[in-house]
């Protein structure tokens, strides 16, 4: 009988076995790649949301800090207002010489990569290594637009690599226009300037569009180094970077060898800041005060508004001329004595629209605004307002009022005696010679007379709003005001009895262009026609035969002379049917001009130098 084999039962179901040992295997090792392919990915997604990128799809969603910008009364500049001095402009905007100038500078295959160039890449890397250091970046326009808005200026390969993943998805998300506008707007090209147009009015004093060849070229050498190639302060090296730019943009095509030639040699004038903010400081420093109250500091300095001004630059001109050489006479006449200070305020005599208004000699050294800002005592200048109120009243300017020394007792027991600024006493003397010869004790006779207050009242409804203490000094103009609220009080003599309040902003529009509300002035009729034309008449006569004897020489003119105690200020406000101007001259600290240094000597030759080139 034959043996029966045993079954190979087991090495049959060894193979099942193993395939099943490795099928697990398997399915950990796939959910291990896939629990780490997903902390990975968490990771990556993590770190991206960390970077914080600002969601930017089209030009309209760039909003960086833009500068507020103050204009004159034609439209030129003459001021910027700003946290980060800014003009933002559309691709559309800008001088076609610009992209081009900028683009041959810093990259020139920019219209060709897809934001990221490997070329330079590798070549700034080589570079990088000779150096030991990184000593070169290899960034394109793209990637510094990314490191502007996106990212910190540390320089480490971790940033480079965040840098260079955000520039290629940055390329995809705007165009080519679009990204290279936005660096043209977010550029810092030295001196506080950041983007072409706030570097083209720093550096030329003149917009984007005026532009050079010459100009354009200078400002396309700055991003390297904005301090080492900046043209006011190192001008050698600013033009050999500019020729560097002149012929990349000749190399590129951009413009004719000889284009560029002439360019280099093309004769440069910088914008002097000195003499701007000497020029125009005091005015838009008062400006910007009015706008502050307005709108807020962050809207002012941030939200890129536009200011229509009134302002005239060609008498703002020759207001500082006239109030320098004004002052330097004076000075001249005290063998060798320190200068005064003095303001000058001009207004349009229907619109009362400021068209100069300086407020010192010098405003790079003392800023403090004279003609806005200090109050001092107006002296006889503010004799019209009583004599206006009597007038209005029915009283007539032939009354007479006895012109001879009196006392008035005080409530303490203690007197009062005024006196006449020259020490004399005329008698019986008619309203009308009193104003035209500046009597004090006629003034003060007549404010008895007619009460204080409803010379407070009058003085209010004029624009001065100053308290005025309700007292006999009033006459005087003891109680302080500012130069600007007591010349914009004129414009009721100037206008028929109609007060017409200063105004130096005709219109504010936000960066779309959109007018933003801005208060309209309330003025009015505020006394009768027939009293303000009395006034208007003796002051002509003050100016003919009167105290404002040196204002004479201007067809047309009313004005009046002030001076107070001791000669601590000298005034002089005058008028034609077209313009009032008002002049302070004195010293901050309130001490005398000297002896003779009168309103009529001090304040009334500036007027008339000024008043002289009005047109």
């Amino acid at each position: 009988m034959t043996a029966k084999k045993d079954t190979p039962s087991s090495p049959a179901k060894r193979p099942p076995r193993r395939t099943a040992r490795n099928h697990n295997a398997v399915i950990t090792l796939l959910l291990a790649s896939c629990g780490l392919a997903t902390l990975l990915i968490g990771s990556a997604l993590a770190w991206f949301l960390s970077l914080n990128i600002p969601d930017i799809r089209s030009f309209e969603d760039y909003r960086p800090l833009v500068s507020t910008t103050v204009l004159d009364r034609s439209g030129r500049i003459i001021d910027e207002i700003y946290e980060e001095n800014r003009i933002v402009l559309r691709y559309e905007e800008l001088n076609p010489l610009i992209p081009q100038a900028f683009v041959a500078a810093e990259d020139g295959r920019y219209w060709e990569h897809g934001g990221l160039d490997a070329w330079s890449i590798a070549r700034a890397a080589i570079a990088n290594l000779r150096s030991g250091r990184r000593s070169q970046g290899g960034s394109t326009i793209t990637q510094q637009v990314t490191r502007a808005l996106m990212l910190t200026r540390e320089k480490s390969y971790s940033r480079k690599i965040k840098e260079a993943l955000l520039s290629y998805r940055l390329n995809k998300m705007l165009s080519k226009k679009e990204i290279l506008a936005i660096y043209l707007n977010e550029i810092y090209l030295g001196e506080g300037a950041h983007g072409v147009e706030a570097a083209a009015r720093t550096y030329f004093g003149k917009k984007s569009r005026q532009l050079s060849l010459a100009e354009i070229a200078i400002l396309a050498g700055l991003p390297q180094s904005p301090s080492r190639y900046s043209p006011l302060a190192h001008f050698a090296e600013a033009h050999a970077r500019q020729r560097y730019v002149l012929n990349r943009m000749a190399d590129e095509g951009y413009i004719t060898p000889d284009a560029a030639r002439q360019a280099f040699k093309q004769p440069l004038h910088f914008r002097s800041h000195k003499e701007q903010q000497n020029l125009y400081g005091y005015f838009t420093q008062y400006v910007r005060q009015l706008l502050e109250q307005r709108f807020g500091r962050e809207k002012l300095l941030r939200e890129g508004l536009v200011v229509k001004t009134t302002l005239d630059p060609r008498l703002q001109t020759e207001a500082l001329r006239a109030v320098r050489e004004g002052t330097a006479a004076i000075a001249g006449r005290k063998k060798g004595g320190d200068a005064p200070q003095a303001a000058l305020v001009a207004l349009e005599a229907k619109t009362a629209r400021v068209r100069a208004l300086v407020g010192g000699t010098d405003f790079e050294e003392s800023p403090f605004n004279r003609a806005v800002q200090a109050n001092r005592q107006p002296g006889s200048v503010f004799k019209p307002l009583v004599y206006a109120t009597a007038f209005a009243g029915g009283i007539s300017p032939d009354e007479v009022i006895d012109d001879t020394p009196f006392a008035i007792r005080n409530p303490d027991g203690s007197a009062w005696s005024p006196q006449n600024w020259d020490n004399s006493y005329g008698g019986p003397t008619s309203l009308r010679e009193g104003l035209i010869h500046s009597r004090n004790i006629v003034a003060i006779k007549l404010l008895q007379k007619i009460g204080v207050k409803p010379v407070i009242r009058l003085a209010s409804r004029a624009g001065i709003t100053s308290p005025l203490r309700p007292e006999l000094t009033l006459a005087l103009g003891a109680s302080p005001v500012s130069l600007l609220e007591m010349t914009g009080a004129y414009t009721i003599f100037a206008n028929q009895g109609r007060f017409v309040p200063p105004v130096c902003i005709t219109r504010v529009t936000d960066r779309q262009g959109r007018d933003l509300p801005w208060p309209a002035t309330a003025g009015g009729q505020v006394i009768d026609a027939a009293a303000a034309g009395q006034v208007s008449s003796l002051l002509t006569e003050a100016i003919s035969r009167g105290t404002g004897k040196k204002a004479q020489g201007i067809p047309g003119s009313a004005g009046k002379t002030g001076t107070t105690d001791n000669n601590r200020d000298g005034w002089f406000i005058g008028y034609t049917p077209d313009l009032i101007a008002g002049v302070w001259v004195g010293f901050d600290k309130g001490r005398s001009l000297g002896s003779g240094e009168t309103g009529g000597q001090t304040a009334a030759p500036i007027w008339l130098d000024f008043m002289r080139v009005r047109k």
